[in-house]
């Protein structure tokens, strides 16, 4: 018997060819979606004929006011083995297996150096007054050489982030609440005394910790305060470790110099939000991990996790 599977946020319209699902197609009808659903109820009336639902990292969020909407709903496929936008207790109750997938690759420390050579050299005014005969040279670039970067997080995408930054011939300090001297020097990196002393101290603030309890709010109002007024902030890893109405404000008021931002709070960013006009604002709509390695390797994985389930011995399971 044919089951139904639904690919989500197929953005670019790659997910059939960035693998090979010849295995599956005489077991699966697979339709592919390349609309964002704004509504559950929309979603739910594409998909509640589904028995397969694939989606890609955070875009669409699994809350169990979804799956109690979808009842055929059997197995969820998700990007990367961390998902937060997926209640996994309530899959649970709703009798969902929920796999995730390997990958992950360098795209993400890579699109951080991009944001932060964007803004220190002024790419984007720069090269738009060249499209459209404005000024030749508008601006003085900023110098990265012995200039201090600043990392929240050292983790796989940090360490990535603090090689580069060394090879520039920058000060790299960092700090999370758990990393010690010895971790940081095996980086290389200098471990900050506190999370205040790298704010007061960084030329170019970088975030890379995993979004949890503990770093949520991690920049607020106060913590911005304390970054000087030359320095930029880049986020690339999730939209809610800075307060969003704090960071608003400080741009606005030009309490730091700017912000490279690959993440927002409610995705895909809404017409009229501040973040899309705002001057001091270098922005990409979260494609950090949008590359080619790393959709191949999603892709690939999603495959394997749905064979592997249709023969009865699931892998990649992703546990409360």
């Amino acid at each position: 018997m044919m089951l139904n599977c639904a690919i989500l946020d197929d953005y670019q319209q790659v997910a059939m060819r960035m693998a090979d699902w010849a295995p599956l197609r005489d077991r699966l009808d697979i339709r592919s979606f390349q609309c964002h659903f704004e509504s559950e109820d929309e979603l739910a009336a594409a998909i509640g004929d589904c028995e397969i639902v694939v989606i890609m990292r955070e875009r669409t969020p699994f809350r169990a006011s979804l799956f109690a909407k979808l009842p055929k709903l059997r197995l969820l496929v998700t990007t990367g083995m961390r998902n937060q936008s997926v209640d996994l207790a309530a899959a649970g109750e709703y009798g969902v297996t929920v796999c995730g997938t390997s990958g992950g690759g360098r795209g993400p420390a890579e699109l951080t150096w991009a944001l932060i050579l964007g803004l220190a050299r002024h790419i984007v005014p720069e090269n738009e007054a060249l499209r459209h005969n404005g000024p030749w040279q508008s601006s003085i670039g900023g110098d990265l050489y012995g200039k201090r970067l600043g990392l929240l997080g050292l983790g796989r995408i940090g360490s990535q982030v603090a090689k580069v930054g060394e090879a520039f011939g920058m000060e790299v300090t960092a700090w999370s609440p758990n990393l010690t001297e010895q971790m940081a020097a095996e980086s290389g990196v200098k471990l900050a005394a506190s999370k205040e002393e790298l704010l007061r101290t960084s030329d170019i603030v970088s975030i890379h910790l995993v979004l949890g309890e503990r770093s949520r709010g991690l920049l607020g109002e106060r913590e911005l305060c304390l970054m000087k007024p030359t320095a930029y902030l880049i986020n690339t890893s999730r939209a809610p470790i800075v307060d969003q109405a704090a960071l608003l404000e400080a741009l606005r008021d030009g309490r730091i110099a700017g912000a490279g931002l690959d993440v927002f709070e409610t995705e895909p960013l809404p017409e009229n939000d501040p973040f899309r006009t705002l001057p001091n604002v270098l922005a990409t709509p979260h494609i950090g991990y949008v590359t080619q390695a790393s959709y191949e390797a999603f892709y690939r994985d999603i495959v394997d996790d749905i064979r592997a389930y249709l023969d009865g011995e699931p892998v990649r399971v992703l546990n409360l």
